[in-house]
């Protein structure tokens, strides 16, 4: 079980058992606030691949929230597919965008609060950008992190919601920026949600693997 007395050394043991993987195709973008944004955006329910793609084609056509808006809905759509949803995220893209404009002086505000304001920013895509582009604390809770944090009995929670409120009482304030990357890259090369590698997992002591009906 993963606990407050171990979990320094389980996320130790997860920081350099990922060095070998690529990290998540956000994390590519933390030097821009626009830029993260976006890339959070498109990464909703799509494969870090396409996403890395589509973010590479869309940002040579527009990376400031003003190029974006001489763009058409069709043309950010031929950009970003096939990530999923890409009609609905081109429209939420350039809703964004025009926020941006009109309320914030063409700037990404930098608060969990004001991020949350603007239409089509959810927790997650606003904990990133925090996390990522303004180096604050915050948690952000994908399925990969929602999973991980139950499956090792750290917390026990329903949805994702309620995974990053239970996080933000118990996990250590010093973990907060990493856990996402951490989590996040260990679900996607070793810790699937189905069928997950437990016989190469370094942590497969510790790990009560709660929820896990079939692993290798």
């Amino acid at each position: 079980m993963v606990t407050n007395r171990n979990i320094d050394g389980v996320l130790r043991t997860v920081k350099r058992l990922i060095r070998r993987w690529e990290i998540p195709v956000v994390g590519h973008y933390r030097d821009d606030p626009f830029t993260t944004l976006i890339s959070c955006l498109l990464s909703l329910r799509t494969k870090d691949a396409v996403t890395r793609a589509a973010s590479q084609r869309l940002f040579r056509l527009a990376r400031t929230p003003e190029q974006m808006l001489r763009l058409s809905p069709a043309a950010i759509e031929r950009a970003i597919y096939p990530v999923g949803f890409y009609r609905t995220k081109a429209r939420t893209i350039l809703a964004v965008c025009r926020a941006l404009c009109e309320r914030y002086g063409s700037r990404v505000p930098a608060s969990l609060e004001e991020l949350l304001t603007i239409k089509g920013v959810g927790r997650k895509t606003a904990n990133l950008v925090v996390t990522l582009a303004f180096d604050q604390d915050g948690i952000c809770v994908d399925t990969h992190v929602h999973r991980i944090s139950n499956r090792w009995g750290y917390v026990r929670t329903k949805t994702p919601e309620q995974t990053e409120q239970a996080l933000r009482r118990r996990l250590p304030r010093r973990h907060w920026r990493t856990y996402n990357d951490l989590l996040v890259t260990l679900g996607q090369n070793m810790c699937h949600p189905t069928s997950p590698w437990c016989s190469r997992c370094p942590l497969a002591r510790v790990c009560p693997k709660l929820g896990v009906t079939h692993s290798r």
